[in-house]
C-alpha cells in the first residue's frame, strides 16, 4: 500500500516541484528586470540632469540655485520611478508565488481612492511645488510677495514656501493656495524713487542735480557693482498739493535696490541743502467767505499798578 501511494505522489511531487522551480526563475527574471529597469531610469535621470544643467547655465548666472533646483526636481522624478518600479516587481512575484493578488490590486484601488479624496490638497500641494521649482518663478534667498505678503524667501519645498518679513514674523504658505506670486529680486531689481520738491523750483535744475548724484553714487566703489546702470530720471510725474513729484529709478543687483535707494536719498538731501532746493512742507491757505467775516478781536489793558 505505501509503494502505492509512493508511486502516485512521485509524479505530483515533481510536478510540484518543477512548479516551484519554475516559479522561482520567473521571480529571479522579474527581480533581474526590475533591477536593470531601475539602473537604466537611474543612467537616464543622470544624463537629463546633465543636460538640464548644461542648458540652464547659459541662462542663469546663479549656478548653485540653478543646480539645486535640478537636483529637486529629478531627485522627485526617481523616487517615483524607483516606488513604480519596486510595487509592480513585487505585485508580479506575488501572482508567481500563487497569491491571489487580484483582492490586492483591489484594496490597492479602493486605499488609492480614499487616500486620493482625503489629500487632495496635499497633491495639489505638491503638483503647483513641482511646477514652481521646474519655472523658476521663486527661489530661496529672493525676496517675493505671496497673496500679499512680503518677505525674504527662507524654505521652499514641494508642499509649502516660506517667508520672513521684517519684523521677523515666518508665514507659511502651502503651495496650492498660492494665488499671487511676485518676485522682487528675479536677474536684477529696481528702486523707484518720487521726489518732491517746492513749486517754485526749477525742475529742469532738479533733474540736473539728481544726475549728478545718481553719477556720484554710481562712481562711488562701494556701490559701482550694485549698481548695473545710470540712474534714469523719467520727469515730472505729478503735481501734488505742495509739491511737484519727479520720478527716478535705480537698476540694481537683486536685493540690493533697498541699500542703493537709502544711499542715493541721503546723498540727494545734502545736495538739495547745498544747491538751496526745498524739499517742500504741506501748506494751507485760509480763505474767509463774505457772509461770515472774520471776527474783530479787541483787548483792553486795566492798570494794576497806582502811579
Amino acid at each position: 500500500m505505501d509503494q502505492f501511494f509512493s508511486q502516485q505522489l512521485t509524479p505530483f511531487l515533481a510536478l510540484k516541484s518543477m512548479a516551484m522551480l519554475e516559479g522561482s526563475l520567473r521571480i529571479l527574471v522579474i527581480a533581474l528586470v526590475a533591477y536593470i529597469t531601475i539602473r537604466a531610469i537611474l543612467f537616464g535621470l543622470k544624463k537629463f540632469e546633465q543636460i538640464l544643467l548644461t542648458w540652464r547655465e547659459r541662462e542663469d548666472k546663479e549656478r548653485i540655485a540653478n543646480e539645486k533646483r535640478v537636483k529637486t526636481l529629478t531627485g522627485l522624478v526617481r523616487t517615483i520611478c524607483l516606488t513604480l518600479v519596486w510595487v509592480i516587481g513585487i505585485v508580479m512575484s506575488l501572482d508567481q508565488i500563487g497569491l491571489d493578488i487580484t483582492p490586492i490590486l483591489a484594496g490597492a484601488g479602493i486605499v488609492g481612492l480614499a487616500v486620493g479624496f482625503g489629500a487632495q490638497n496635499l497633491v495639489r500641494d505638491v503638483i503647483n511645488g513641482f511646477f514652481m521649482i521646474l519655472e523658476n518663478q521663486i527661489r530661496v534667498g529672493d525676496v517675493g510677495v505671496v497673496n500679499g505678503t512680503g518677505g525674504l524667501v527662507e524654505a521652499i519645498s514641494f508642499r509649502t514656501i516660506t517667508l520672513r518679513d521684517l519684523s521677523g514674523t515666518v508665514h507659511i504658505f502651502p503651495n496650492g493656495t498660492v494665488t499671487t506670486l511676485a518676485n522682487m529680486t528675479k536677474e536684477w531689481s529696481a528702486y523707484v524713487m518720487e521726489i518732491g520738491v517746492a513749486y517754485k523750483e526749477e525742475t529742469d535744475r532738479v533733474v540736473e542735480v539728481m544726475s549728478e548724484v545718481g553719477e556720484d553714487l554710481r562712481n562711488d566703489l562701494k556701490f559701482s557693482k550694485k549698481i548695473l546702470e545710470p540712474i534714469e530720471i523719467m520727469g515730472v510725474d505729478a503735481f501734488g498739493e505742495s509739491e511737484v513729484v519727479i520720478k527716478a529709478r535705480i537698476k540694481t543687483l537683486p536685493i540690493e535696490q533697498w541699500a542703493v535707494g537709502r544711499e542715493y536719498r541721503r546723498r540727494l538731501k545734502h545736495a538739495f541743502d547745498r544747491e538751496h532746493i526745498e524739499i517742500p512742507f504741506p501748506h494751507r491757505t485760509l480763505v474767509m467767505g463774505e457772509a461770515s467775516p472774520p471776527f474783530h478781536v479787541t483787548s483792553s489793558l486795566i492798570p494794576t499798578m497806582s502811579a
